[in-house]
């Protein structure tokens, strides 16, 4: 498979999901964008998350997943990014009361291997160690794509590499579902997908964790039961089970 180019994180229209029976192109889209937006909120990209607040898309994503999901935390009128950055920094980067690791390997249950460590946020010997299996694990997905991911602080199984991940795989399928020599290519998308997605059962715990952690301006914990949902539906109802048929006989060349 060739190499696979990142999405460009600013190219954000709408992030909202199509009307029902969508064209697969514009869903690949609509995926791949909704994604490219997680990953910059997990990436500490606070002026998209300010952004993104101010002009309600969490709020209208949440409204048309088919699920009821509560908009406390996201529905933002005047964001106030200072804050934002403060709140994303205690959660996320700065190691303390209210850490969460923002990464799988940190919410893994059984240690990777026995190794010394001289951090006094991790014992030598118990599950949660920076670089695990998990990362093991999504690197070879990444490998697999040709991928190397920009957002994540170099951390491999960091959430925010795992959505821009797989946003450049949606964003790819969209170029391909109309080339129909890309069948091939194209199905290996779709499995790579998948297997990306099986790999995020941790989010569960996550989401749970950023939400006790989170619990007075709550904007962190609202974006991650977002997140959390629209991976759940992903994997169930969004990823194509297979490549589209199509009627034309000849080969055509994608843009």
């Amino acid at each position: 498979m060739s190499p696979m180019s990142t999405h460009d994180p600013n190219d954000l229209a709408a992030a909202e999901l199509p009307a029902d029976d969508p064209d697969t192109r514009v869903m690949a889209v609509a995926r791949g964008r909704i994604y490219g937006l997680l990953a910059a909120a997990f990436d500490g990209d606070i002026d998209r998350v300010a952004t993104a607040l101010a002009d309600n898309t969490f709020v209208d994503l949440a409204a048309v997943l088919p699920t009821e999901l509560t908009t406390e935390g996201i529905a933002v009128d005047d964001p106030d990014e200072r804050a934002l950055k403060i709140g994303y920094d205690n959660l996320f980067v700065v190691p303390g009361e209210h850490y969460i690791p923002p990464f799988a390997s940190g919410h893994a249950t059984d240690p990777s291997e026995e190794f010394e460590s001289d951090s006094p946020y991790h014992t030598a010997g118990e599950a949660g160690e920076l670089l695990g299996d998990p990362a093991a694990r999504i690197t070879r997905l990444y490998d697999a794509a040709g991928f190397e991911p920009d957002r994540g602080d170099g951390i491999p199984d960091h959430v925010a590499a795992c959505f821009e991940f797989m946003s450049a795989l949606c964003l790819q399928e969209a170029r391909l579902i109309d080339d129909p020599p890309a069948a091939d290519r194209l199905a290996t998308i779709y499995e790579l997908q998948a297997s990306t997605l099986a790999t995020l059962g941790w989010l569960d715990q996550f989401e749970a964790a950023v939400a006790d952690e989170d619990s007075v301006e709550g904007v962190f914990a609202g974006i991650a039961r977002l997140a959390r949902t629209f991976t759940a539906w992903d994997a169930r109802d969004g990823v194509p089970a297979e490549v589209p048929t199509t009627d034309q006989d000849t080969d055509t060349t994608s843009q």
